[in-house]
């Protein structure tokens, strides 16, 4: 067993115990780690309590028994440039957005520095800069690229349909390939529409494409399926139904 320092990202809690939680944290340097953290549930742990709601930056001091599921957290403190947690709904609901979608797809202990330190960065654009309509977009795309499921944009007037499953523009399926493919294997193409402004969003990087709220709400729908197909675990995702209403 060693002592290590190291920041975490809160993801989930769950009871244990008469007073204990289950912390799921993404830390910066052991990757995705469960902790068990007495005495939170009684009325003197509510200061610890305040340090794990979702997304919470912390800077921790841990015990790391790697052949252990369940590790134990020796010091924990927000983190020296951590942020206040906004009573902000359209900032709360971005936050319970990018929650969601670290908890639905890490699952492994290896650490992924990029990863944590791109998370910890748009934090700081959410907790202080203006509502963006297009952030839940550009925070799924830019994750799938630390996950290593970034979709390739490769659109042209020659493979204008994006494919779910390949991860690419295609051409249209043919007649004869809509026979030969798999049953429901059509599904994974989007029409001419939703792909093109798929395209859009993949090539804008810094800057907004000209969506309305529909447009966005079906793209962002599309990059979650993507998420599913892509990702076993990532499954009933619920979160986007609260920023499609706070982002119109």
């Amino acid at each position: 067993m060693s002592i290590i320092n190291t920041q975490g990202l809160v993801l989930h809690t769950t009871k244990y115990g008469e007073t204990s939680v289950i912390a799921k944290v993404f830390t910066r340097d052991l990757g995705l780690c469960s902790y068990i953290i007495k005495g939170v549930r009684t009325p003197k742990g509510r200061t610890k309590q305040n340090l794990l709601q979702p997304l919470s930056h912390l800077d921790m001091t841990v015990y790391n028994s790697p052949k252990k599921e369940l590790q134990f957290i020796k010091e924990m403190r927000p983190a020296s440039y951590g942020y206040s947690y906004s009573s902000d709904g359209v900032k709360m609901a971005m936050r319970f957005f990018m929650d969601e979608v670290l908890y639905k797809s890490l699952r492994e202990s290896e650490p992924n520095q990029p990863l944590f330190d791109y998370v910890v960065d748009e934090l700081h654009q959410v907790d202080n800069g203006e509502p963006d309509a297009f952030q839940p977009i550009k925070f799924l795309i830019r994750t799938a690229t630390h996950l290593g499921i970034e979709p390739m944009d490769n659109y042209s007037p020659r493979e204008p349909f994006f494919n779910l499953k390949e991860g690419r523009f295609l051409a249209a399926p043919t007649l004869f390939m809509e026979q030969s493919l798999q049953s429901g294997d059509i599904d994974y193409y989007l029409d001419a529409e939703s792909s093109s402004h798929f395209h859009a969003c993949l090539s804008a990087h810094d800057n907004s494409p000209s969506l309305n709220a529909r447009q966005r709400g079906t793209t962002l729908s599309n990059l979650l399926e993507y998420y599913h197909i892509h990702l076993s675990d990532f499954q009933n995702f619920k979160s986007h139904e609260v920023l499609h209403s706070v982002l119109r």
